[in-house]
């Protein structure tokens, strides 16, 4: 985007004057205001300075403008350009951070290349294809928005049918089950109500006879007390015989009402978890983009070196401590300080080494046998505990083990992008765990990796067996596998910032790197170089630095030791 900021004259404002800009000199990289641009354009110095007007400037994107001609660190010109970093230097670069780049070149010849119309043409291609791509993508993108809020409509209706559908049968088969219990809820009171009404009668009868039994044995004759008594008699026989044909009978078994549920509902409360379940169902895409060019033509500098041109030199060996009697070292790490850890699998601890390879302390001791470690984060590392099936995070100053990762496998190889860690059994799995929430997920497939490491997003790895070093996607799917006769029970591997892959050769003493598609091998370190059985290895991106574990003969009658050797790439 270009700057929408009032451009000031630079001579002006160095002099506390705001005057606007109406000038800009490509050469000088100075804005002028229109007393200032005067002098400028007559100057025998800079009267052939191209310019172009302040308004023309500000509409350059603001990347542009903030390049400038002239080192910021020396305030001097760039003159030369580095292949390797792919960036322009001045001469006190050259001595300051460039001294062991092989690749220096004069800036002007760089330049030179950019003159062509050609590459100006091809570029302009570029950026038509890629923004029309991107439109497309845009647009199908905002497509699918629209059908998935279609999607989403349709199945809110389908929910909410299928709820009121079960709502509706349910009223039914309720209404039904409440009618049937009214209905015999009914007969049953009915019935009852009858034999009640039948044996108040009979009651009445008994109680106006009992009522009467007094004046019916006072005040009739001896002729009326015989015969009545003998009615009274029979009514109370029949009465009694009447109750005990009611008893007899089923007129006083308890007649109880009562619901038993359909076991089918009981099952839906306890089997139904769910009203259903949301998916998210994959097709292939429809979307379709133009292609790019898929040469490198596009780029007027290649940004590294090719094989050949990688030739690591010897810096410093670490120091090993003479309380330290053996070493056996399954990994070393470049801490973003420049120190140095070791992964000592004799001992099963972890040892810190100073950027000059002094010995400083020993960080932790772990109670199971370590394989492999990586950084995560600036002073954390991870340590694979092999056939346990677990992983632990160390913190480097405080010297103690702060997080385990548990896992279903075995931990022999670990590698991480401070995102996310990479953990490897050597067998068919791996599982990458995400650093954030600590979410696991297990990749199949991925036949013999035994040492790994990350580069933009793909998972390297050593086949031991296999002689052969292979590149993975962070799904697991296979890209390449290299294998070469140079390769021999390869150990450990890492990557440099351009993903070349260097490679500890255990089985014929030498430092092997293969170029980023996989095609091309070169023994960088061999047994003449003092590399031997190498089994760690690691690089620091950022500076070049490589280190290598090897072993090395001790002074006469003394047995060989183990140490590591300090290279810069």
């Amino acid at each position: 985007m270009a700057s929408s900021v009032k451009q000031l004259c630079t001579i002006c404002n160095d002099d506390g004057i705001s005057n606007s800009a109406v000038t800009w000199c490509t050469e000088c990289e100075v804005l002028f205001c229109g007393d200032c641009e005067k002098p400028h354009s007559k100057s025998h110095l800079s009267k052939n300075h191209k310019t172009m007007s302040a308004d023309d400037y500000q509409k350059l994107p603001t990347f542009i403008q903030e390049i400038s001609s002239q080192c910021q660190d020396h305030k001097k010109k760039f003159e030369l350009y580095c292949s390797f970093h792919a960036c322009p230097c001045c001469v006190q670069c050259v001595t300051d951070k460039h001294k062991m780049c092989q690749e220096m070149k004069p800036l002007s010849d760089i330049l030179q290349s950019v003159k062509s119309s050609a590459s100006v043409q091809l570029f302009e291609k570029d950026l038509k294809i890629v923004k029309e791509n991107i439109d497309t993508a845009i647009k199908y993108l905002q497509t699918r928005i629209t059908t998935t809020d279609n999607q989403k409509t349709k199945a809110i209706e389908k929910i909410r049918y299928m709820r009121k559908s079960i709502d509706d049968y349910l009223n039914k088969l309720e209404q039904d089950l409440l009618n049937d219990l009214e209905s015999k809820h009914l007969k049953l009171r009915f019935n009852m109500a009858t034999l009640v009404q039948q044996i108040e009668q009979r009651a009445s009868q008994i109680n106006q006879i009992q009522s009467q039994f007094s004046e019916t044995t006072r005040y009739t004759t001896e002729l009326q007390r015989f015969i009545g008594l003998r009615e009274i008699e029979k009514i109370t026989s029949q009465t009694t015989k009447y109750i005990e044909d009611l008893e007899s009978g089923d007129h006083f078994i308890e007649k109880n009402l009562e619901v038993n549920l359909s076991s089918a509902l009981q099952s839906f409360l306890q089997d139904v978890n769910s009203f259903g379940i949301i998916n998210i169902n994959t097709t292939t895409s429809t979307l379709k983009i133009k292609a790019g060019r898929k040469d490198q033509a596009q780029h007027l500098i290649p940004k590294f070196p090719g094989v050949e041109q990688i030739k690591p030199s010897l810096l410093t060996r670490l120091t090993i401590s003479k309380d330290i009697k053996s070493l056996v070292i399954f990994a070393c790490l470049i801490l973003p300080d420049g120190k140095f850890i070791i992964l000592d699998r004799d001992k099963t601890q972890l040892l810190l080494f100073s950027n000059d390879g002094i010995f400083i302390r020993k960080v932790v001791t772990f109670t199971e046998c370590p394989y492999d470690d990586c950084l995560i984060m600036n002073n954390t590392v991870a340590v694979g505990l092999g056939r346990v099936n677990k992983t632990v995070l160390v913190d480097l100053n405080r010297g103690e083990i702060i997080q385990s990762i548990k896992l279903s496998h075995h931990c022999f190889g670990v590698a991480s992008d401070c995102k996310t860690l990479v953990i490897s059994d050597s067998n068919s799995q791996c599982t990458t765990v995400n650093l954030n929430d600590m979410s696991h997920t297990i990749l199949e497939g991925m036949r013999g990796v035994y040492c790994i490491s990350l580069f933009q997003g793909n998972i390297y790895g050593t086949d031991f067996s296999g002689n052969e070093v292979c590149c993975y996607k962070a799904t697991g799917e296979p890209l390449w596998t290299f294998q070469h006769q140079d390769i021999a029970r390869p150990k450990g591997l890492t990557l440099d910032k351009n993903g070349f892959v260097y490679i500890a050769s255990y089985g014929n003493n030498s430092i092997l790197v293969v170029s980023p598609d996989g095609k091309i091998c070169k023994t960088l370190l061999s047994d003449a170089d003092g590399i031997k059985y190498p089994y760690a290895i690691d690089i620091n991106r950022e500076t070049g630095l490589m280190i290598v574990s090897s072993h090395t003969s001790g002074e006469k009658n003394e047995k060989s030791y183990q140490t590591c050797f300090v290279y810069k790439v």
